[in-house]
Order: C-alpha cells, then structure tokens, then sequence
C-alpha cells in the first residue's frame, strides 16, 4: 500500500502561528500561506492565526497548539535575519528544533516556515519575490501532512 497526502484543505481546522519580529516579511508570509490554504478550499472560519513576539517563542506557541487538539495543521512563520552577533544563530536554531519537537511530541503537522537568510534581500526575495512566497509553501506542507497523518492513523 502507498500513502501520500492531497493539497486539500476542506474541512481542515489549521493555526498560523506568525512572529511579529521583522513584521515586513512576516505579514507577507502570512499573505502567502492565507492564500495558499484559501487555494487549496479552506475556509476562512478553518484557517485561525496567532502571533508571538519572535520566532524564538513560535516553539512554546506551536507546542501548546499542538497539545490542545484543536488543530489538525500548524504553520509557523517567521524571519530570522543574520547580524553582526551570534544571536542570529541561537534564535534560527532554537526555533528549528523548538519546531520540529512541537510536531513530534504535539502529534500534528508543523510546517516549518521560518526564514533563516542573510540579508532583508533575501527575505524579500522569499515572501513573494523572485523566490516564491514560503508562507504559501509551508501552507501547502502543513495540509498535505494532516491529510497523511490521517491516512497514516486509520
């Protein structure tokens, strides 16, 4: 038997989680995956958003989400952009693995769209430039999983 999960977003209840720190870039991300889910049929009373005060809190927000049963898809939004200190470093990690074990242990999709880049360029160039808008991508992520995850669950 194969399993794969569909781009179908009906009757899917899906959080945004979305860091207000580097807001330029984040509310273009949220633009994205709000219209990526609206493409793929969710509806607008599906799709709920929260925000935190910097990628580095997207963790704990995406670990309570995911432990409240409430949502079937998390997607976590947010820029990290490297500066002339190790900060950058500590912040991109954190939220990577803060992330990645919200899903694990939470028991549901965390897509994880944080942008880690250099420079605001390459922000920009991430949420709708030249490179696409990860905020859509990520929404296309955290459905097809929840879709899996349920195949995987029966």
């Amino acid at each position: 038997m194969i399993y794969e999960g569909e781009s179908d977003a009906r009757g899917l209840k899906v959080l945004i989680l979305v860091s207000r720190f580097n807001d330029l870039i984040t509310r273009k991300l949220l633009d994205g995956a709000r219209d990526g889910l609206r493409r793929m049929g969710a509806a607008e009373a599906d799709v709920d958003t929260a925000f935190t005060p910097g990628a580095y809190e997207l963790p704990f927000a995406a670990s309570t989400a995911a432990k409240s049963g409430r949502w079937q898809a998390i997607i976590a939004l947010g820029c990290v952009i490297k500066g002339d200190t190790a900060h950058f470093d500590y912040v991109a990690g954190e939220a990577a693995s803060g992330i990645s074990r919200a899903m694990n242990e939470g028991g549901v999709p965390v897509a994880f769209g944080v942008l880690t880049v250099d420079t605001l360029e390459q922000a920009l160039d991430r949420c709708g430039g030249k490179h696409g808008n990860k905020g859509a991508e990520a929404a296309s992520v955290a459905v097809e999983m929840a879709r899996l995850a349920a195949k995987l669950k029966k």
